[in-house]
């Protein structure tokens, strides 16, 4: 059956193409490609953090065993924050607990270092309507002005959406360009004047895969994207920041990890030696 499914896939790949790239692809492409900056990062020293957040969980009998961390560590790997937390429970929404984790690292990381990136999206923060962790976000970024947030990928279509785009924003960028740069920013005050978010999707060398990075308000110019991508540069494998790598492999809990949670808690014996966890 998957091989009639493959088969049929290639015999139609003209045509699907076609529709992801719709019919005002290439007045799109060319509005791409004069929002692209071409910019060749310098190394230039400075000190950066990277913070991310992890949660799973597993499930038996009704109730939850759950766990949450949250790091912040710099290039060199000092961690500066590691924050933890887990228990029992049920329906309990894990991500915004991360989310919480997060921002608490932050606010104890922005008075340490020069650069405070944060693994994700500003969008999908302020998305979360959760009106104390917005204003606190907020508080934090306007102390020192030196967290931005930097997403691997990106589903966001605003920046084409008035062409009729069907793909996301990062799509056609990748199209028009494989050198290093910027495209200049792009402006979005939907959660509020004092949530705008500015956004500028970099490619920091040649080949590498662009990721986006977001600012909070309107007052950033392209000078200071410069900057920021030198600072970048310097201590970036693959086109991709180090601290966030290192943050990432360092807050990831695994099913693994959480299955002998489980067995050290003895929670296996607790429920009954039939329940199978996972």
């Amino acid at each position: 059956m998957l091989n009639t499914v493959y088969k049929d896939a290639i015999m139609n790949r003209d045509k699907m193409l076609s529709i992801l790239k719709g019919p005002k692809f290439e007045q799109i492409l060319k509005v791409a490609k004069e929002n692209w900056v071409e910019f060749e990062p310098k190394k230039h020293e400075s000190v950066t953090a990277g913070i991310d957040s992890s949660f799973n969980n597993t499930k038996f009998q009704g109730i939850e065993l759950w766990a949450t961390t949250a790091v912040s560590i710099k290039t060199d790997g000092e961690v500066l924050v590691d924050l933890h937390d887990s228990g029992l429970g049920s329906d309990l929404d894990l991500s915004r607990i991360a989310s919480k984790m997060e921002i608490e690292a932050c606010e104890k990381t922005v008075d340490e270092v020069d650069l405070v990136l944060m693994d994700g999206s500003l969008h999908s923060q302020f998305m979360t309507r959760q009106s104390s962790l917005d204003a606190l976000v907020v508080k934090i970024m306007k102390k020192k002005n030196n967290v931005i947030f930097i997403a691997k990928t990106s589903n966001t279509k605003k920046q084409f959406e008035k062409f009729g785009s069907l793909a996301g924003d990062i799509f056609y960028y990748n199209h028009v360009t494989k050198g290093p740069g910027f495209s200049k920013l792009f402006v979005e005050k939907k959660y509020g004047q004092d949530k705008t978010i500015s956004s500028t999707f970099v490619r920091l060398s040649e080949s590498t895969p662009i990721i986006k990075l977001e600012f909070l308000g309107n007052d950033h110019e392209e000078n200071e994207i410069k900057s920021v991508l030198n600072k970048l540069y310097k201590n970036s494998v693959g086109g991709y920041p180090y601290a966030l790598k290192l943050a990432h492999n360092n807050c990831k809990i695994s099913d693994k990890e959480l299955s002998k949670m489980v067995s050290l808690l003895g929670l296996s014996n607790e429920v009954g030696s039939r329940e199978v966890l996972g």
